[in-house]
């Protein structure tokens, strides 16, 4: 089977009501945990790259592991762009081979936005490929993508209509109170998604397939046993996966996951080193780190996502 869009796999996570994992990956390790776990659950697939990963892996290491992981697993899997800052970037990935790509033009005003997201449109389709734009701004860091709380905003559900329109995107990413990072909101704070504005946006766009960027929820237990073996992360919690589920149920078809995947591979990786101060081959502490990632992507697949069974 070769990559595939996400045409299908949103239709058919709209009508049954579950959102596909949208996975960053940046080396073996992470690939295979997030596969291995996917091919267990027979689940349909998003492997996302951001800027980032591509300057630190290369273009083309990253899409012939993934182009591997389709070959061991025969699952539908489509290669997608993570933030692309602009045409240049989105226009290289679509010539590299990934079947879809998101232009982030949320930093523009709207109607830049369209404009660029119009061009990164229509050199896509032209050319088989999907594209995810992006309205609204959500808060945190993730790798070249940083706005503060202060510069963050809601979409404006009255905007998404003609923003579809004019731009001919195939999914939209917005934001409802989700954010990048793993240093999202303090203790004592209520996180909660707008699913008041996730609903509008519903009624004005129907059956259209939704996105939601900085979704995971920073499980305390990795940042304790980061924390116990030598780290100096502060607590933190992120939206509660319930909310998440909420939105999966509704017209969120993608739900992007990244510092989750971070933090058990590094919460895996320290307490092997101080289990085992001796070690010094790779293999003896990434084995166990792809397994750490494998176990969190299973649970997001089942508990978060809803889309096990649905490959």
């Amino acid at each position: 089977m070769p990559l595939v869009t996400t045409t299908e796999m949103f239709k058919k996570a709209y009508e049954g009501g579950y959102a596909i994992g949208a996975f960053n990956v940046n080396n073996m390790e992470i690939i295979q945990g997030i596969t291995e776990a996917a091919q267990e659950l027979n689940a349909p697939l998003i492997l996302q790259v951001s800027a980032g990963a591509r300057k630190y892996a290369n273009h083309t290491y990253l899409t012939k592991l993934v182009e591997a992981a389709v070959i061991e697993t025969g699952l539908p899997i489509a290669l997608h762009l993570d933030h692309g800052a602009d045409f240049d970037i989105c226009k290289s990935c679509i010539d590299g081979g990934f079947t879809s790509v998101m232009i982030d033009g949320s930093k523009y005003d709207f109607y830049d936005n369209i404009e660029l997201t119009k061009k990164v449109v229509e050199y896509a389709h032209a050319n088989g490929v999907v594209v995810e734009g992006e309205l609204g701004k959500l808060a945190g860091i993730e790798d070249d993508v940083n706005v503060s709380a202060e510069d963050s905003a809601y979409t404006n559900p009255a905007e998404v209509e003609e923003f579809v329109t004019k731009t001919g995107v195939d999914s939209l990413a917005i934001a409802i109170g989700t954010s990048h990072g793993a240093y999202k909101f303090k203790p004592g704070q209520d996180p909660k998604i707008r699913i008041d504005i996730l609903e509008e946006v519903e009624k004005r766009l129907p059956g259209f397939p939704i996105v939601l960027h900085g979704a995971s929820s920073v499980p305390q237990e990795f940042v304790k046993l980061i924390n116990q073996y030598g780290g100096n992360m502060p607590n933190a919690i992120g939206i509660p996966e319930s909310e998440l589920r909420k939105a999966a149920e509704k017209a969120v078809c993608k739900i992007n996951i990244d510092s989750d995947l971070r933090l058990a591979m590094t919460a895996s990786i320290r307490q092997h080193f101080t289990e085992h101060p001796d070690h010094f081959d790779p293999r003896q502490y990434l084995s166990p780190a792809r397994d750490a990632i494998k176990a969190m992507v299973a649970h997001k697949i089942k508990d978060v996502l809803g889309c096990d069974g649905k490959a």
